[in-house]
């Protein structure tokens, strides 16, 4: 972390964290980014259990130096610049965040509840830095995701791995018809599916997009020859030989459902 967003964590860890309400504050891994990093981002996540100050008096409290501030419709985030440096802070209830982790740890009857959410807020729950925590409520919830059981991931794979399949299909019937447009959407809904389901078989939640690749290709369980095969398909997503496209997207998709 450069020292300049080591400065700016720690000033507005001490701003949230006065607020009698929050109870933790994360900071997200985009922060590790080098400032220059178009992906850059200083985004912290407030988890918070009692009412936080109305948007002017954030606004106010955060600094003089905050430029181009905005708000969400619903005020669960707070988008501003300081200098160069684009900030985000993200307001999470500790009651929403503990319904959907108990859902997920236990009450599968709900599971419909989070199938088309993901697991990506789980991801940042598991392994967003702590630099502020006022209780052990944070703890307890990264001790319930660790001990997430086998139903949990079979229901979330079978959800994801139906869209893959779906994405296949759509895609094939617009190779056959020499729909760019479409090729391009089926593609792109077709490999996150497949991501996803292959994040499920391993029992992991699922990272940022920008992650997707790096992560997927380190997963200790694969498709044989997987990588390569992947690789080559997003190699030919970006060409017009859709009739080699479509066989790859199939070689994927039977290798992922058949493990």
């Amino acid at each position: 972390m450069k020292y300049k967003t080591k400065l700016l964590v720690e000033r507005f860890t001490e701003i949230l964290s006065s607020w009698k309400g929050v109870e933790c504050i994360t900071l997200n891994e985009a922060a590790m980014e080098d400032t220059l990093d178009p992906y850059f981002a200083l985004i912290l996540d407030v988890f918070y259990s009692a009412p936080i100050p109305k948007t002017e008096e954030r606004c106010r409290m955060l600094g003089d130096d905050v430029a181009a501030f905005e708000t969400a419709a619903q005020s669960e985030k707070d988008r501003f610049l300081i200098g160069d440096i684009p900030v985000r802070l993200e307001y999470k209830k500790t009651e929403k965040i503990d319904e959907l982790v108990n859902i997920a740890y236990s009450k599968h009857e709900s599971l419909w509840f989070i199938k088309d959410s993901g697991t990506y807020g789980f991801y940042r729950l598991a392994n967003c830095e702590i630099i502020f925590s006022r209780s052990d409520w944070i703890n307890d919830v990264r001790k319930k995701l660790t001990n997430i059981n086998d139903n949990f991931w079979k229901e979330m794979r079978a959800n994801v791995q139906s869209k893959m399949e779906h994405f296949l299909s759509d895609l094939g019937a617009a190779c056959f018809q020499g729909d760019k447009f479409h090729c391009l959407i089926a593609s792109a809904g077709f490999i996150k599916a497949a991501c996803l389901t292959l994040f499920c078989i391993n029992k992991r939640f699922e990272p940022s997009h920008r992650a997707y690749f790096k992560q997927v290709c380190e997963l200790p369980v694969l498709p044989e020859s997987f990588i390569a095969e992947f690789q080559t398909f997003l190699d030919k997503s970006n060409t017009s030989d859709f009739e080699s496209s479509f066989y790859l997207a199939k070689l994927l998709g039977s290798k992922i459902v058949m493990m």
